[in-house]
């Protein structure tokens, strides 16, 4: 049915790589705004890395900085926070959305100004997703993804969404594994999101492949009291 949920397990369980995710959306209770981001990695230099927070932001770092081989796109900030804004993403887009912002121009806007990642043959797609707290909570997500399996063109697709209690909506950048990688497409998916920060948290933590997995950050808003929980999760630690 189309407004069924899927539970997160539902949606990861039993894929081998589903790559980076976004999650975004209101707890059951319709108490908070809640979010989630977690990243997955096959080779050497993507497996090499952990996410450390600073403040209200997220990095990636690598885990062993001998081992890095190509910084480009696996070293970024997936969670920033300009104003009432917060913006998650899978690469450096992040910077170029806060820019934006900064500027008086929208998510939309400063999206139009990037594309899918470089890394051809799979021509990973840059995955955003941005929760909205002035007057209220709202939030939107997008995916910009190659046109052709050639990268001759950029096709770009946002989703905004007004919030519904206990439903998020998940958007990854890959189907599944494969060689080269089938990038996601359709609507981001619909998910059930439960009151308990930590129970959303360990259900995807637990539920992603084990031999892929990497890090995983959730972090929810209180819509009254605008109080933040958190819970992170590094498959390496210094």
């Amino acid at each position: 049915m189309a407004y069924e949920s899927k539970s997160m397990k539902e949606a990861v369980s039993g894929n081998p790589y589903v790559g980076r995710g976004i999650v975004i959306g209101k707890s059951e209770s319709g108490k908070k705004a809640v979010f989630a981001y977690f990243i997955m990695g096959r080779s050497e230099n993507s497996r090499n890395r952990v996410f450390t927070e600073i403040g209200d932001e997220l990095r990636t770092e690598p885990y062993d900085e001998s081992k890095v081989q190509d910084p480009s796109l696996i070293i970024y900030s997936p969670v920033r926070v300009v104003g009432k804004n917060v913006i998650v993403t899978n690469g450096d887009q992040t910077d170029t959305i806060a820019e934006h912002l900064q500027k008086g121009m929208c998510f939309r806007h400063a999206l139009s100004t990037r594309e899918f990642e470089p890394d051809y043959p799979n021509l990973t797609p840059r995955i955003s997703g941005i929760l909205q707290f002035d007057g209220g909570f709202k939030y939107s997500m997008s995916i910009l993804k190659s046109a052709d399996e050639k990268g001759s063109a950029c096709n770009r697709f946002t989703f905004d969404y007004e919030p519904i209690d206990g439903v998020g909506h998940f958007i990854h950048t890959y189907v599944t594994d494969g060689n080269p990688l089938p990038t996601f497409a359709g609507e981001p998916e619909r998910v059930a999101i439960p009151d308990d920060l930590n129970t959303f948290a360990e259900e995807i933590w637990n539920n992603l492949d084990e031999n892929n997995k990497i890090s995983l950050y959730c972090r929810s808003y209180d819509l009254e009291t605008g109080k933040q929980e958190r819970v992170l999760y590094n498959k390496f630690t210094r």
